[in-house]
């Protein structure tokens, strides 16, 4: 049974290291600090929680969620990476860390090179920790295939050529060394996308958008993550249809794919507005 007066010098501990943790690096800690592990001595306190380590991912969580609310979001950051410390097989937690890094965090900095560390930092949690800690889970595919076809692709962010281009340099550096693999790019996979959607521009986000995308719908059974993957897939072929009229086709499949797994009325409009713009069939 559950011993409150027992749990509170534990959870009191983990909650005093965290906060202490994020005030001592101060707002202007760099990306990659954020995002790297807590110490060893953070590492003792977790460890000697034992049964009390979900206990203590509350108390963070309740932290996070007031810090959030006042719109605090650098502190956010680095508390946010005590929770995929306490709960590294909770996928909804890697999201949440990722998307505050790569959206919240990213639009408060003055330059873009700096909102790119941001972005790449986000990028990074997602496809270097937790899909390392969580593989095939196609939550975490999805948000990082929505993060290069919105964040990286997308018109949302006024930095967005900026990011494109870094991440242009990125992909022809790891290229030219034949290392695309640390960046999760398997050359058989790079294939697969392009044989079933079209030859992809590689230096493009586009294209990583698709990839992930396809890779979590290797391992998704549940109706609702098909869905939602194949929801990234159409709207890339749609966006990248926009500069090649050679994806229409493609794009039009796969809404008819997604709309036979998943019918809803608002997917058979786009199909039908879709295919008299482009005089499909």
């Amino acid at each position: 049974m559950f011993d409150a007066a027992k749990a509170a010098p534990f959870v009191a501990l983990v909650a005093c290291a965290a906060g202490g943790w994020a005030c001592q690096r101060g707002g202007a800690a760099r990306a990659a600090e954020v995002t790297a592990a807590p110490s060893p001595a953070a590492e003792m306190i977790v460890a000697g929680l034992g049964g009390f380590r979900g206990i203590a991912a509350e108390v963070v969580w309740f932290r996070a969620d007031r810090l959030q609310d006042e719109g605090r979001y650098a502190e956010l950051a680095q508390l946010a990476t005590w929770l995929t410390f306490l709960e590294p097989h909770t996928p909804e937690v890697w999201a949440y860390t990722a998307w505050n890094l790569a959206y919240n965090v990213s639009v408060m900095m003055p330059t873009h090179a700096d909102r790119w560390r941001w972005v790449d930092a986000g990028l990074k949690l997602l496809r270097d920790d937790g899909l390392h800690l969580n593989p095939g889970d196609p939550v975490l595919y999805k948000e990082l295939a929505w993060m290069f076809l919105l964040k990286l692709g997308g018109p949302l962010d006024e930095a967005g050529g900026y990011y494109r281009a870094q991440w242009k340099a990125i992909v022809e550096g790891y290229e030219k060394t034949g290392e695309l693999e640390r960046i999760g790019l398997e050359k058989a996979r790079m294939d697969a996308v392009d044989a079933e959607y079209g030859r992809q521009d590689w230096t493009h986000p586009y294209a990583s958008a698709l990839y992930w995308a396809a890779r979590g719908l290797e391992s998704a059974r549940k109706l609702q993550h098909r869905a939602e993957l194949r929801q990234v897939i159409y709207q890339t072929l749609m966006m990248e249809t926009r500069s090649e009229e050679r994806f229409a086709a493609r794009a039009l499949k796969e809404m008819r794919t997604a709309y036979a797994e998943r019918p809803s009325e608002m997917l058979l409009q786009i199909m039908v507005k879709f295919k008299e713009t482009h005089g499909l069939d």
